[in-house]
């Protein structure tokens, strides 16, 4: 006969405890165990022989949840690998001596009651030590998903948002939460993190960590990790972070019990910050909870000014050249944004055309009598025309990417704070390493009236002019089949805020923002170097965080790219992030059609299907509208951007009137 669990009652306890009603007494069959959370604790009820028990709900063995178990024999067996526990007061079987802590129980009219000891006082961590060294670094606001394997590190910052020391972002995958990590860094140069668990939901991260490593924008990557007793040996959800993660992040360590933990976070939080890049930590998930008493870190005396002025060598040299240039155009990209008040009154001292790299779209803003627009393939002919016109081409924080164009047989200046960047793809005449506000400011001063440069400002308002003829023209173009793209982004251009953070996605959406969207004094964000499709949503959600509702946010994509990331908009409203998003939808990959005809190859596997966007954004809670003509965009976009909480403005457009 098989040996019958021990009904012993559990007596009451003699520390001071709390009676917590916890069933009604007829919630619960007998033969039956659920789950039942009091507080913080989770407890495994039983309903046994006509008896009540409670007991911890982790097994000691690998922590299965009891309360999912079932009652065999008189015991309650655990769901995850069969041992046995008596329901009413945790004994095992036999000789073993690895019961589970069980709980005085008492059955009463009103329902059934559980002694419980008060609440323990939260022990300090190690995850706090390295919660709070990151928000010492600046960190507000974190992108990921709570899972088993970073449960720890959570709970740090759950504590860190009690505070109010930093906001977290449920996101519903984590790709996203990398995006909106990295724009965030993008529009403002401070650092956000995103976070995730073992295995797949930090491999999910890799995407959108690639995009900010390519366009230099720092971000912190947070992973959980597995037990480091079983690290290394197959087990679930076991991958090598720190080799998966090698290739993108500049700094990438996995934190053990015995590390400085404030000095690991330091470390990361510095390489991001200084080198605007990508760090990684691994949180094994036993260190996570770790006891720590040491005092968190923080930037204080660990970053210098970065305002660099270059060589004087450099400096002679350049003021030469233009000093004895006629036609001189100055190149801006994404790397000067922050320098362009000092550039843009350089230009204007000696009358130079500034056109700006895709990237650096909205350095100098369209209105300007010396903005010519975006330069390359997503340009302006009116930034072409000065290209060609030229005699010397001044860069500032510029790449040289092919999709730009910069002429290499063109004399260049090159200025840039990063020395790799100075001639990185062909020799250029004068490499000036330094700080373009630095470098715009000295220049100024050595050229100051000795110069041959041309006023060009008659010539860039005729060019405008006529490119503005050019577009008014296509904005009549219809094939019957959809908006043309010259359309939209007319409307966009009048009814978008001056000061707007816009978010554009990759395909001909992004072509036709670079060449139609005339930009005041709006922030652009794109995924520039990597082109990934899908990041204009996510990118918008982290523009939201780092700007709140004092500015407007607003993305634009193809009905293929917001696919990608379609389910975010149910984040978006769950956190009420006021964000305007525009799908041109034409129910096919536009610009992968493009280029198989342009290869004069036939168009294959290109189509996509698609719901209503509209209604679908209306069933996730947010603000939804269809257009398919071109007199309803300006209304459509007002309400849309009138709404309080995210909207999509779903357009029907041409895939070839692009």
């Amino acid at each position: 006969m098989p040996e019958q669990p021990s009904r012993e009652p559990v007596p009451l306890p003699d520390e001071p405890f709390d009676w917590h009603r916890v069933l009604d007494t007829d919630d619960l069959p007998d033969g039956r165990v659920t789950t039942v959370t009091v507080g913080r604790r989770s407890l495994a009820v039983s309903h046994s022989d006509g008896g009540y028990g409670a007991i911890d709900n982790h097994c000691p063995h690998q922590g299965g949840p009891l309360g999912e178990g079932s009652i065999e024999n008189g015991w309650l067996r655990c769901p995850w690998h069969g041992y046995d526990y008596s329901p009413c007061n945790g004994t095992s079987p036999g000789a073993h001596g690895d019961g589970v802590e069980a709980f005085a129980v008492e059955a009463r009219e009103d329902g059934v009651y559980v002694a419980l000891p008060p609440d323990s006082e939260r022990v300090r961590t190690v995850s706090d030590v390295m919660v709070e060294t990151m928000v010492n670094w600046g960190v507000t606001s974190v992108f990921g998903m709570v899972g088993h394997s970073n449960l720890g590190f959570a709970d740090a910052m759950r504590v860190a948002e009690e505070r109010g020391d930093l906001r977290f972002f449920g996101i519903r995958h984590e790709g996203a939460a990398a995006f909106a990590a990295g724009a965030y860094g993008k529009l403002t140069n401070d650092l956000a993190a995103c976070f995730g668990i073992a295995g797949p939901g930090s491999t999910n991260l890799l995407t959108g960590l690639y995009d900010a490593k390519a366009d230099r924008a720092p971000v912190l990557a947070l992973s959980g990790q597995v037990p480091s007793k079983v690290k290394g040996r197959g087990a679930f959800q076991d991958v090598d972070l720190e080799g998966a993660f090698a290739a993108v992040a500049e700094y990438s360590e996995t934190v053990h019990a015995g590390s400085n933990h404030a000095e690991l976070m330091n470390m990361a939080c510095k390489t991001a910050v200084v080198g605007r890049n990508v760090s990684h930590l691994v949180f094994p998930d036993e260190v996570q909870e770790l006891p720590s008493g040491a005092d968190a870190g923080g930037p204080l005396g660990r970053v210098a000014s970065r305002q660099i002025s270059p060589p004087a060598e450099s400096v002679d040299a350049a003021v030469e050249m233009i000093s004895a240039s006629t036609r001189p155009m100055i190149i801006v990209g994404h790397g000067a944004r922050d320098d362009m008040a000092d550039i843009v009154s350089f230009a204007e001292q000696i009358g130079a055309p500034v056109a700006t790299t895709f990237k650096g779209k909205g350095a100098i803003s369209d209105q300007h009598e010396l903005g010519c627009g975006v330069l390359g393939r997503s340009g302006t002919p009116i930034a072409s025309w000065f290209m060609n016109e030229s005699d010397l081409l001044i860069v500032f924080g510029a790449s040289f990417s092919n999709h730009t164009g910069i002429a290499e047989y063109k004399p260049i200046i090159q200025v840039d704070f990063d020395p790799m960047a100075l001639g990185r793809f062909h020799s250029v005449d004068v490499p000036m390493l330094g700080h373009g506000a630095v470098t715009a400011r000295l220049l100024s001063e050595r050229v100051g009236e000795d110069h041959q440069c041309t006023d060009h400002r008659p010539e860039v308002a005729e060019r405008w002019e006529i490119w503005r003829a050019e577009k008014a023209s296509r904005r009549n173009d219809d094939a019957g089949l959809g908006i043309n793209a010259a359309s939209v982004f007319d409307s966009l251009s009048r009814v978008a805020d001056s000061d707007a953070v816009l978010c554009a996605d990759v395909g001909n959406n992004a072509y036709s923002f670079g060449r139609y969207f005339e930009v005041a004094n709006q922030s652009v964000l794109m995924s520039g170097y990597l082109g990934s499709i899908g990041f204009a949503f996510p990118a918008a959600m982290g523009a939201w965080a780092a700007v709140g509702d004092h500015r407007q946010v607003i993305g634009v994509s193809g009905d293929a790219g917001f696919g990608q990331y379609a389910m975010e908009i149910t984040t978006a409203v769950k956190y009420g992030m006021n964000i305007t998003h525009v799908i041109m939808n034409n129910a096919e990959l536009g610009k992968i059609s493009k280029e198989q005809r342009a290869a004069e190859l036939d168009v294959w596997q290109t189509s996509v299907h698609n719901p209503s966007f509209g209604e679908f954004a209306n069933l996730c809670g947010a603000f939804g509208t269809t257009v398919g003509r071109i007199d309803q965009l300006d209304d459509a976009l007002r309400a849309a951007l009138a709404h309080d909480g995210p909207a999509i403005v779903e357009v029907m457009t041409d895939a070839l009137l692009v």
